[in-house]
């Protein structure tokens, strides 16, 4: 490793020129992952996400089980009809975040599922025997008390940490997609949303239920107020707490890669923050409804302010690095000299794909993307080899990676010129004939106006 990620190869390499069509991409040299070891990984990996999956529905089952007797049946049905309605939202939100090398829908399925799933049902019979426990051995405590007590000092304890569980199992067992800074908050986002979904169908559950023995209806009705509170007004609360666990990941994976004890305290820093952050808010619901609006207004939009800042801040971050990893494929020809710095800007991106649309219709753009987040991805292979070495198969994931950005240069390659220049200099690609003119055009250094 020389420590320059433009020159540094990582390993081994030999390339097909790029005008080669017998191969589509690099030749390995040495020796890939051996055959049996890669029956055993895929043997392990299929028994594992099995036994995954298996857990995960029984954990459904049981939490839909225990809502419905702690709710009732149209307690159920109308907090889950209240409570999904700030789910699209986040969950969009986070993609959008990702957009430049989205995280594998597998991941975030698990992440919303672990949080919906596992996650809630260990927080509602932990937090519930611990309220209980309070109640019944701490002679000062009445059941108020007691419930004040485990929100404030059990609750953030139970509940940050099993939600930090998913981003650890992803971190550990998918490291490959485990890039940075911004997939580590996009996981712990997810994971908090899908927890937030199932708590909110508790509390609306049992608003409602309330109301219906108490007869309140309307505006003036418990329910009306939950779902102000939960859903209006904070539904960034519990993502906003397990993002802080995410990010102490991602520095990690991108800081100390190999640094295992600084890779444990930093973690545990992430989920120690979080917890507190938590037990701020718990605690500003008994402060009255005066101290809830100002730990809400001092405290906590500042805080998510200052976080979302810090999000595409980190996503600005891996885009400049694009050029300096992708440096070596100029030189072997997958790619001309104007394309690293094209990828770099998401407003070239964006208007790649705009004029593929107009140009070529909806399947241009698609293959647009395809062909970005390609070239992305390939960056971040390089980057994840030069901060801790490269892994086994770092040969054959970037063949196939090399061969995705072939597959749809074609299209990509042109719309992302033409954007690009369009931003800058004036000068067209031709999609079907990739000239000499254009490869001129492409090989101008001039940068675009952001």
């Amino acid at each position: 490793m020389t420590g320059d990620p433009a020159r540094d190869t990582a390993c081994d390499m030999t390339y097909a020129p790029a005008g080669d069509t017998t191969g589509g991409g690099p030749h390995e040299t040495g020796r890939g992952m051996p055959r049996d070891r890669t029956r055993r990984t895929t043997l392990r990996a299929t028994a594992l996400i099995s036994l995954l999956v298996s857990l995960l529905a029984l954990s459904g089952v049981i939490i839909v089980g225990l809502v419905r007797r702690e709710t009732g049946t149209e307690g159920l049905l109308v907090g889950l009809g209240l409570a999904v309605f700030p789910v699209p939202l986040l969950v969009a939100a986070f993609r959008w975040l990702d957009r430049i090398e989205p995280e594998p829908r597998r991941n975030l399925a698990f992440a919303f599922s672990w949080g919906a799933c596992a996650a809630a049902l260990v927080a509602l019979v932990t937090n519930g025997f611990a309220t209980d426990w309070l109640a019944a051995n701490i002679a000062s405590a009445s059941p108020s008390e007691a419930e004040t007590w485990g929100a404030t000092a059990i609750a953030p304890v139970v509940e940050e940490t099993v939600k930090a569980a998913a981003v650890l199992l992803l971190y550990r067992f998918r490291r490959r997609d485990f890039d940075g800074i911004t997939d580590g908050i996009v996981i712990a986002g997810i994971t908090a949303t899908g927890f937030a979904f199932t708590e909110n169908i508790v509390y609306l559950g049992n608003a409602f239920g309330e109301d219906q023995s108490m007869g309140h209806t309307g505006l003036d009705s418990l329910t009306a107020g939950t779902f102000f509170v939960r859903i209006i007004i904070s539904p960034f609360a519990h993502p906003l707490f397990t993002i802080l666990t995410g990010l102490a990941f991602g520095i990690a994976a991108t800081r100390y890669p190999r640094r295992r004890a600084a890779r444990i305290a930093l973690a545990a820093l992430g989920l120690l923050t979080a917890v507190l952050l938590h037990a701020i808010w718990n605690a500003a619901s008994s402060l009255g409804d005066i101290g809830f609006l100002l730990v809400y207004g001092l405290f906590m939009v500042p805080v998510f302010l200052a976080l979302t800042s810090l999000a595409v801040w980190a996503r600005k971050q891996e885009l400049l690095s694009l050029p300096g990893y992708l440096a070596p494929y100029i030189t072997a020809g997958w790619l001309s000299p104007a394309e690293p710095d094209a990828l770099a800007s998401l407003k070239t991106r964006a208007l790649a794909r705009d004029i593929a649309r107009r140009t070529q219709g909806p399947a241009a753009a698609r293959a647009v993307t395809a062909y970005t987040t390609a070239a992305t991805a390939l960056s971040f292979h390089r980057r994840r080899a030069h901060l801790r070495g490269p892994d086994p198969d770092f040969t054959l994931r970037e063949q196939y990676l090399l061969q995705r950005v072939r597959q749809y240069q074609r299209w990509g390659r042109p719309a992302l010129m033409n954007a690009w220049h369009s931003l800058g200099r004036n000068c067209l690609v031709a999609n079907d004939a990739w000239s000499a003119a254009a490869r001129r055009c492409t090989g101008d250094s001039a940068h675009p106006r952001t």
